[in-house]
């Protein structure tokens, strides 16, 4: 049954359910917002990817094995990165598996995904960096729209707050003994909205300084993780803490600097270069039967047998 959203004269509503059901069949909303990203980004990937002279075609094969791999990696990252839900006193082993009750984490679906894509990519003949940029936008687009499952599941909003902008919350998804009626800051919104506009400024960007060999991704990279480290100290739900901040506080600055260098180094050591989404030698073979300029003929023909009666005729 729909659960009932605490009576606020202002905010943000939660929707009222996260599932409906064909039937038998549950149909839960994080799954179609992950689902309808994931549709987006192909999109956009097809299209930025054929227009760098990438074959067609090439990342729905490698979308197959990319996608699915980079979800378990995403929940492997949540359930290290969250323990206690699964390892902790009261936690369940098996809720592991339950992906549709949320939790997926960008860390571990990025390097899976990347990993799944490369070995693909290598057996085609295929170079990681161009698929990468090619991607990128289309990653920040997913995971905003990926950001919508949140809402729907009533989950890691932020602290209370009294902006009009403030998130109803349902008293059955409360945290830390909040009083019905509370808003929150709703951070699925402030990821979504960064997300699109960092997905905006990565194409203004890779256009006006013509970003190749792979770093328009390490781009995308230090844009998210920028934006992420503000929003994940607003959220109030129960994370690991490391030195007094949230552990993904940590890993995003890691990671952004990370980024910031690979940035720059693959900037210094590609300056000039031209960018081939091919690996050396497996380019395509040029075509055979292109047509001669007219008036040329081939010379490779084997002379007549008039020709070669004629006196003084030779052979080679």
């Amino acid at each position: 049954m729909p659960l009932a959203v605490a009576a606020t004269p202002n905010g943000i509503p939660s929707p009222p359910q996260a599932e409906w059901f064909l039937g038998p069949v549950p149909v839960r909303a994080y799954a179609i917002c992950i689902l309808a990203g994931i549709v987006v980004a192909l999109w956009i990937l097809e299209r930025r990817y054929t227009a760098k002279g990438g074959p067609r075609e090439t990342s729905l094969d490698v979308a197959f094995w990319m996608v699915p791999v980079g979800i378990v990696g995403a929940r492997i990252y949540h359930v290290i990165s969250s323990p206690d839900a699964y390892f902790g006193p009261d936690g369940e082993l098996v809720r592991a598996l339950y992906i549709w009750q949320g939790g997926l984490g960008i860390w571990g679906a990025v390097p899976a995904g990347a990993l799944a894509a490369w070995l693909v990519l290598r057996r085609k003949g295929l170079r990681l960096a161009p698929f990468a940029d090619a991607l990128a936008p289309g990653l920040l687009v997913a995971q905003a729209i990926g950001r919508l499952g949140n809402w729907f599941n009533q989950e890691l909003y932020g602290a209370p707050t009294t902006l009009p902008w403030g998130l109803q919350i349902d008293p059955a998804h409360l945290v830390d003994g909040h009083p019905p009626g509370t808003l929150f800051h709703p951070t699925f919104l402030y990821e979504l909205i960064w997300n699109l506009a960092a997905a905006a400024v990565l194409v203004l960007l890779a256009r006006r300084f013509d970003l190749r060999h792979g770093r328009v991704f390490w781009l995308y990279v230090m844009l998210y993780t920028a934006g992420r480290v503000w929003i994940e100290m607003v959220r109030i739900d129960e994370a690991e803490m490391v030195l007094g901040l949230r552990l993904n506080v940590w890993t995003s600055i890691a990671i952004f600097l990370l980024a910031l260098v690979a940035f720059v180094v693959i900037g210094r050591r590609t300056r000039g270069q031209e960018e081939s989404v091919w690996l050396p030698g497996r380019e395509p073979a040029a075509e055979d039967d292109e047509e001669l300029p007219d008036g040329d003929e081939s010379t490779d023909e084997e002379p007549s047998v008039e020709e070669t009666d004629r006196p003084g005729a030779t052979t080679a």
